[in-house]
């Protein structure tokens, strides 16, 4: 155990308040030099004493955040290591809100920042703070827009780096996990193609379709007309480059609407691929019995999604990612999500878990991002690019410990064909 004299060892009380516990695992070093905590553990420093003040002001998840995201506090080492030895310990380790700190526990970290000097007004959050989006009634069609713009107009040059080639912003399908991203994520855009029975001559709608990609893969190798619908003006300008690019002009429509206004139905297949999570709870059961109401009888709908797997226990909405990531974004258990499609009328008829693959794409989104990191500082500025390292590494644990998961779900509006007798079409 290292302790010096100086600044770290009150931060490193400090830090044990914050996260609930008699032994840091962490290595603290401050802006003085000191250092405090085991030798070996993951370091965090200290760059100013900013970080304490919004310690002081926000003692959780949110204040160690923003700390990080503003640039007061780094962990030079393996991110994956450090987030995951914050979140064995302590408060930190339970889902759900955080705790209020006890008095007894505020009056030791006031203490500890009094004696740093750090105690002062609080420090303003970092301008990637979406508090702006988070106005006006919760899922209003005007509130899901400034919501999306948030979290994807952050620019298609930034996410070309971070997503690769395939432009895919959902978890790929592995084989064995040492493949190549791009074939990763091709096989998922075929699996979901073979999941809705696509064939030629079909109409399908793309709920959701980003930056066009399932749509370019269902139009060029299964003969079907697409349209795509999306939030962001972005990813529309891109996707309708690229379906220019790839001469499908006349079989893909991207538009920039919301599901909601979508009246030109119906469609043979809807994919919902990493969109229902942006839907919310409060909404989930219209939105089923909306894409219920776009599907011919005897369609498919695919719906791919983040689950929350911690059950009642509810993720905190006002930590970081909800802040800083996806303003509105609700994660749903598995079992209330199959269960809103069955009380739309829906069948279904097959639920894949994709858990582990979602952890081996979010460590590869996060190789890219690394690897063209002074590219990414560029395009989209140092804060927001440490926004998003720490949204990658936080998700993968996230999937790595199963408190998260990731599900494909596919049911039928009921009429027309019957589904096949076993997973023949697509396994």
């Amino acid at each position: 155990m290292t302790r010096t004299r100086g600044a770290a060892p009150r931060i490193a009380a400090a830090l044990a308040v914050v996260l609930g516990t008699n032994r840091i695992p962490f290595r603290v070093r401050a802006w003085d030099g000191s250092v405090a905590g085991p030798d070996n553990a993951p370091e965090l420093v200290f760059h100013s004493r900013r970080a304490l003040r919004r310690m002081v002001w926000s003692p959780g998840q949110l204040g160690l955040c923003r700390a990080y995201v503003a640039g007061d506090i780094d962990a030079p080492g393996d991110l994956f290591e450090s987030f995951a030895a914050l979140s064995s310990v302590g408060r930190f380790a339970e889902t759900g809100p955080f705790r209020p700190l006890r008095v007894r526990e505020r009056w030791t970290l006031l203490t500890s920042a009094a004696l740093l000097g750090a105690l002062g007004l609080q420090p303003r959050p970092p301008p990637e703070e979406a508090d702006v989006v988070r106005t006006g009634k919760r899922h209003s069609r005007g509130r899901d827009a400034a919501a999306i713009s948030h979290h994807y107009d952050v620019g298609n040059s930034f996410y070309s780096l971070v997503l690769g080639p395939s432009m895919v912003y959902s978890c790929a399908v592995w084989e064995n996990g040492q493949e190549n991203l791009e074939a990763a994520q091709d096989r998922k855009l075929d699996l979901v193609c073979r999941k809705l029975g696509l064939r030629p001559g079909m109409r399908v709608l793309d709920v959701g379709c980003g930056w066009g990609s399932f749509a370019v893969h269902a139009a060029r190798h299964y003969g079907v007309a697409v349209v795509g619908v999306t939030l962001s003006g972005e990813q529309a300008v891109f996707a309708r480059e690229r379906v220019a690019a790839a001469g499908l002009a006349d079989r893909v429509e991207i538009r920039v609407q919301d599901y909601r206004d979508v009246n030109d139905g119906p469609f043979d297949a809807v994919s919902s691929i990493g969109m229902s999570e942006h839907v919310g709870r409060a909404e989930i059961g219209r939105y089923a019995t909306r894409l219920q109401d776009l599907l011919r009888p005897g369609a498919r709908l695919l719906n791919h999604a983040i689950s929350w797997n911690a059950g009642e226990t509810l993720p905190d909405p006002d930590s970081f990612i909800p802040r800083y990531v996806f303003p509105d974004g609700e994660m749903l258990g598995l079992a209330e999500v199959v269960g809103v499609l069955e009380s739309a009328g829906l069948e279904v008829i097959d639920v894949e878990a994709l858990r582990q693959h979602y952890a081996l794409t979010l460590r590869a989104w996060v190789r890219n991002l690394e690897e063209h990191w002074d590219e990414a500082v560029r395009i989209v500025g140092a804060g927001r690019a440490r926004v998003w390292r720490l949204y990658l590494v936080v998700s993968a644990v996230g999937f790595e410990t199963g408190l998260t998961g990731v599900n494909q779900v596919l049911v039928q509006r009921p009429g027309g064909i019957e589904p096949p007798l076993r997973r023949a079409e697509w396994i």
